[in-house]
């Protein structure tokens, strides 16, 4: 990539320092925009300058939207005893896309992760403690996934409820053997969660 022409370079560096895009990948996106009409091209970075400038954080939830509150803070319908916690905003979006959770949200903005240096300063913690105190949930679900950080991070929204406010019910998404699957193909961890996470019938 030493041989690329200034421009061209500083574009393949500004890509490839985004995540999950290597120098290869970077340098074909660059190359597309290049032969791409100047209004067009021109159109794509100004709806990068526009994502910028025209999302915001909602103040409630903390999820990305254009004005805050957000749509769905802003939903008379959804229910104010609900708060369901997760990981990022698009955790949020794949929650929604299910239509079946008609509570509110909390995006926490990643996961407790020590190794990393994530510790509760840098996750939604204390907006997460603003809305418990206000007293109007009664259940908060935690819809965290199942990695070792999703783990340390509900244990220790759990004590954190559980030593400051009574009468919050802490639930989780089930766990387990997915649909179409056979006991005997599941790793152990999978059947441990199952066998631990079972449901009456």
């Amino acid at each position: 990539m030493q041989n690329l022409p200034g421009p061209l370079k500083a574009v393949v560096d500004q890509l490839s320092s985004l995540p999950g895009i290597g120098p290869k990948s970077a340098l074909r996106i660059a190359l597309t925009l290049l032969k791409m009409p100047r209004e067009k091209a021109g159109g794509v970075g100004q709806s990068i300058i526009d994502l910028r400038e025209n999302l915001c954080l909602c103040e409630e939830c903390a999820c990305l939207a254009e004005s805050s509150p957000c749509a769905i803070c802003a939903d008379p319908g959804r229910d104010e005893h609900q708060l369901c916690l997760v990981p990022e905003w698009d955790a949020l979006l794949a929650m929604e896309e299910m239509g079946i959770y008609k509570g509110r949200y909390l995006v926490l903005g990643g996961l407790l992760s020590p190794l990393d240096g994530v510790e509760p300063g840098h996750l939604e913690i204390e907006r997460l403690r603003r809305h418990l105190s206000k007293g109007d949930i009664s259940e908060l679900v935690l819809a965290l996934g199942a990695t070792l950080d999703a783990e340390s991070t509900a244990s220790y929204i759990k004590n954190l409820v559980d030593t400051n406010y009574s009468g919050v019910e802490i639930s989780r998404l089930a766990q387990g053997i997915p649909i179409g699957a056979e006991v005997k193909y599941m790793d152990k961890e999978t059947l441990k969660q199952s066998l631990l996470h079972r449901q009456k019938v």
